[in-house]
């Protein structure tokens, strides 16, 4: 039997409720496959879990964790065309990446040649492939439009802009000032937060509006993002985060917002955007769309931006960094 060290949260609270424990590596079931994880990423949706503010977490004791690349270590009965040694990256809607090893049903499996980096592999999970769900399944975003993204330097953000720009539309990204050379980088006009309103910018120079707007904080910046967008444009609510690490109130307030936008008779369209609900739902997409960004990495028409890298054991590092909203980029474990 192999060893095993995971992250669990036994607890709500601040970072240190992280616990690292140890064990035996799991058994793959028929369907399932065991993978070795190299990396495994960080995403806000596991620090709202680690407050208690994610509805759609466990219940404790769990293991954190939506996307991981590693190495398959072990095949379980009835499954085909994987093979011990293949590098796979994938999304696990079931949580628990916060490991060593972990089983995964086989279906969710994508192969990535081995020569690239498994840090920016595991950031095509969660941050690219909701942007890539956000900018062609829900906003369908053509060449010459114009778009604004907040949070721009962020893991989604800085996605939407990389995927968005090889589209050919123009892009408003919203970003501290210290992480305007990022933004401007990644090929977005960046507009600062702290001391601009985004709306004045925009209507400013789109006095009617422009063509889709993506939003991963809801409530009032929900609403004013809405305004920025002209008649027949889109929005695309990603989270309901607000500034209190989310909460079921928070995510069922959003839903109303949500619908009651879309009352509004103005030809607007607001629409959701759950990863883990999308690829569930729709497997096939799911692999098509991720295998075509593994792709795109490797033909280096994107380039994930991998802020930290952090032994697993001191998981709780990369929570308090993500908290803090110093790091750009990916937060990744390596396990």
């Amino acid at each position: 039997m192999k060893g095993n060290m995971k992250i669990v949260i036994a607890r709500h609270g601040a970072p240190e409720v992280l616990e690292t424990t140890t064990g035996f590596a799991p058994l793959p079931k028929s369907g399932e496959v065991r993978v070795k994880v190299i990396a495994a990423g960080v995403g806000y949706s596991d620090v709202m879990a680690q407050r208690g503010g994610y509805p759609l977490a466990p219940k404790p004791p769990f293991t954190p964790g939506y996307d991981f690349s590693g190495i398959v270590d072990k095949v379980g009965e009835d499954v085909q065309g994987l093979n011990h040694g293949d590098h796979v990256v994938a999304l696990n809607p079931f949580f628990g990446c916060y490991s060593e090893y972990l089983c995964i049903p086989a279906e969710f499996l994508v192969p990535y040649p081995k020569h690239l980096d498994p840090a920016k592999v595991c950031s095509l999970v969660l941050n690219y492939l909701t942007a890539y769900c956000i900018l062609h399944k829900k906003a369908n975003i053509k060449p010459d439009q114009t778009i604004l993204v907040h949070s721009a330097a962020g893991g989604v953000g800085s996605a939407l802009i990389q995927l968005a720009r090889l589209t050919g539309v123009k892009i408003y990204g919203t970003a501290s000032l210290a992480k305007h050379e990022i933004v401007k980088d990644l090929g977005a006009i960046p507009i600062d937060y702290k001391s601009k309103d985004f709306t004045d910018v925009i209507k400013s120079d789109y006095p009617q509006g422009i063509d889709a707007a993506f939003d991963s904080i809801g409530g009032i910046n929900l609403r004013r993002t809405y305004k920025v967008v002209k008649p027949g444009g889109t929005v695309v609510s990603y989270g309901f985060a607000g500034n209190d690490f989310g909460g079921l109130s928070n995510m069922i307030l959003g839903v109303v917002q949500i619908a009651l936008l879309n009352m509004i008779p103005d030809q607007k369209i607001v629409k959701m955007c759950a990863l883990p609900a999308e690829s569930k739902k729709n497997i096939n997409w799911y692999r098509e769309a991720l295998s075509l960004l593994v792709k795109l990495l490797e033909e280096e028409q994107i380039n994930p931006i991998v802020g930290e890298q952090i032994p697993l054991k001191e998981a709780y590092k990369a929570h308090e960094l993500l908290e803090s909203g110093t790091v750009s980029g990916k937060i990744v474990l390596r396990c």
